[in-house]
């Protein structure tokens, strides 16, 4: 598994996001762009990205099947299959079944791309499994086709090698941390999450919007909008319940603050005691060359 510097895929995912923006400019139709609309949409693309990269660093692997096979040859193969072969329970699936599910529990750092994606599935995992005879299930049977199923999963990826985006992200409360100790980006950043809150006529706000404000400042502080890493949710869940967000009370900006700024707290001591890790991995396609023909500019 080679790791790429980026430079051609982050071409290409730039040309993706591009041709995204340019359909919903044009409404999917063969239309010119001005170029001043041209110039807005990669600012915005191009400014979005490097937010993101900054935050959640990407890693290009090109998965070739050569780390597959160090797996499979490996002394940990058999212990790690034999716990896969006891997670998936295959009392009442095909020994087909029971070898796809276990496919879809090998990780990236065994040399495995992910088969949740449809193209891998298609044309990596599906035909590895063709003119195979289904047997009776049984750990030893589990095993040892496996084995010959991912041998040749291997292979499929010697001749068709997969470009997988790979992403790893601790959150461990730094970046709390690293606000609370500066008190004037902290209001600053409380100004700006407030922006858009409403307050009823006596310019107080109520402790529902604590909820929507601390999802704005999210990123700023190095954590993950709400909605997007499950352990996480739980932590804030757990956080805002305590303070009782939904009690519909209305308070004071400043109480606002204030509150905002302990849950901030509360967050960043539990990660700092129980930091929680989380990985992603996309495969990269190629884009429709039929696409091309929506990159046109006009003076």
């Amino acid at each position: 598994m080679d790791h790429q510097s980026g430079d051609g895929i982050w071409k290409l995912t730039l040309f993706r996001n591009v041709f995204q923006v340019l359909k919903e400019f044009t409404h999917g139709k063969q239309q010119k762009v001005s170029k001043t609309g041209l110039k807005e949409a990669l600012s915005d693309i191009l400014l979005g990205m490097a937010a993101g990269l900054k935050r959640d660093p990407i890693v290009i692997l090109r998965m070739d099947g050569e780390d597959l096979l160090e797996f499979i040859n490996g002394p940990s193969y058999e212990a790690e299959m034999v716990s896969i072969f006891s997670q998936i329970g295959c009392e009442d699936a095909s020994l087909r079944d029971c070898i796809t599910k276990a496919l879809e529990k090998l990780t990236v750092d065994q040399g495995m791309p992910p088969s949740s994606d449809s193209w891998v599935m298609r044309n990596i995992v599906e035909p590895a499994l063709e003119s195979w005879d289904d047997k009776p299930v049984s750990q030893e049977t589990f095993l040892e086709e496996s084995k010959k199923v991912a041998k040749r999963v291997a292979q499929n990826l010697k001749e068709e090698p997969v470009i997988v985006a790979h992403s790893e992200n601790t959150f461990d409360g730094s970046g709390i941390k690293r606000l609370l100790c500066n008190k004037f980006e902290l209001d600053k950043l409380l100004n700006v999450g407030l922006e858009n809150v409403p307050k009823d006529r006596n310019g107080k706000i109520s402790k529902e919007y604590l909820r929507v404000v601390l999802d704005v400042v999210a990123p700023s502080v190095g954590l993950p909008q709400i909605g997007a890493v499950e352990q996480m949710d739980k932590v804030v869940a757990d956080v805002l319940n305590r303070i009782d967000v939904d009690d519909g009370k209305m308070i004071k900006e400043d109480e606002f603050k204030k509150l905002l700024t302990e849950i901030m707290g509360s967050i960043m001591l539990q990660l700092e005691g129980n930091p929680i890790s989380v990985s992603s991995n996309s495969v990269v396609h190629e884009p429709l060359p039929s696409s091309l023909s929506l990159l046109q500019a006009s003076t």
